[in-house]
């Protein structure tokens, strides 16, 4: 079977291979790959600067946003043959800590955890793949390719649901705006989940033409291609998408009095800016701010993501996916465009 495979630590190494059908150790589930999404791990993979093979292998398969058919399961394991899942990308460590015990391996506290695709074990990038039952989600076939957007999906359903856990320190505190940075999918998510809250969306995005601003008031939020037009807005909850760090620090500023801010981008590092360290600890002191960050999901969160894509129009998800590249053009995938929000590989018609 066909894979895109990488070199980890080798930048320009991937590759089309041909690879033997997955292991039955691999998991019990045996699904055909649908599509592949891509996303800002990926590239950094792609660019030798982070991803691991498993061990005693020199290369990795790449891919965490999945999207397969099942083709063949067991008996009594909750799925059958037809049924669309999604891999849940995070295991447990083998010791297991505390949070690996309990379910919750997105908050490993050893770092001993392995990812699909990312770090010591093969990712979702093959014509078939096998998962084990426990680490499968089975979605509504009606949302098609649109599936693949699961994974990103659940990265921000874990970052709603840690904000509204950290806003019941206060029986008082509910939200009422929100304002999100950056409209890539994770921003173009954080805002559709939260307009299905009934809440006040705000994002702010510096594209004025293109498919962005359209998707942004589709949804019914609003749409600010300069912080200047935010005037003088503070909000509930800030989620900041971008990694950017004078976005980062207008993030935080923008935080209401007893706000939250979650930080989903991951920035690279060296990157500085001016920030006044000694104001950050005033304004969060003096009003009850919290900023946290979120990376990853548990099988919770993908549940919850399963549930918001559902219940999403259809047609404003398909328009996230701006770009479905086959496989026999995989290498096209891999070369960003201006206009690019959500890449897929696909690699079978549904």
């Amino acid at each position: 079977m066909r894979a895109v495979t990488v070199l980890p630590g080798v930048a320009g190494s991937v590759r089309l291979d041909e690879l033997p059908e997955p292991p039955p150790t691999d998991g019990a589930i045996l699904v055909r790959t649908r599509a592949l999404g891509i996303c800002g791990t990926d590239h950094e993979i792609l660019e030798g600067l982070y991803g691991e093979a498993p061990p005693g292998v020199e290369r990795l398969v790449l891919g965490h946003e999945s999207l397969g058919v099942v083709q063949d399961a067991p008996a009594d394991c909750g799925f059958v043959p037809g049924d669309a899942v999604v891999g849940i990308v995070r295991r447990p460590d083998p010791v297991p800590c505390l949070s690996c015990a309990a379910g919750e391996w997105d908050m490993c506290r050893n770092g001993l955890f392995t990812e699909r695709g990312i770090k010591e074990r093969h990712g979702f990038g093959s014509e078939r793949f096998r998962i084990e039952p426990d680490f499968a989600v089975k979605i509504d076939r009606g949302l098609g390719l649109t599936g693949v957007l699961m994974e990103p999906a659940s990265i921000v359903a874990k970052a709603w649901d840690h904000v509204e856990t950290v806003g019941r320190r206060s029986n008082a505190w509910s939200a009422g705006t929100v304002l999100v940075t950056g409209a890539g999918p994770i921003g173009l998510l954080a805002a559709m989940m939260g307009t299905q809250r009934g809440l006040e969306v705000h994002v702010l995005d510096r594209h004025t033409a293109g498919p962005k601003p359209k998707l942004v008031r589709d949804l019914g939020a609003i749409h600010h291609a300069d912080v200047r037009s935010l005037r003088d807005l503070t909000f509930d909850v800030v989620m900041e998408c971008t990694a950017a760090p004078s976005i980062i620090v207008e993030a935080i500023n923008r935080c209401a009095l007893s706000g939250i801010v979650c930080l989903l981008g991951v920035s690279s590092s060296g990157q500085k800016t001016e920030f006044d360290i000694g104001g950050f600890n005033r304004k969060l002191v003096l009003g009850n701010e919290v900023v946290f960050g979120s990376v990853n999901a548990n099988r919770r969160h993908y549940e919850l993501a399963a549930d918001a894509l559902a219940r999403t129009d259809r047609g404003w998800l398909n328009r996230i996916i701006t770009r479905r590249v086959p496989l026999s053009h995989w290498r096209e995938a891999f070369t960003p465009r201006p206009e690019d929000i959500k890449v897929v590989i696909e690699f079978s018609e549904e």
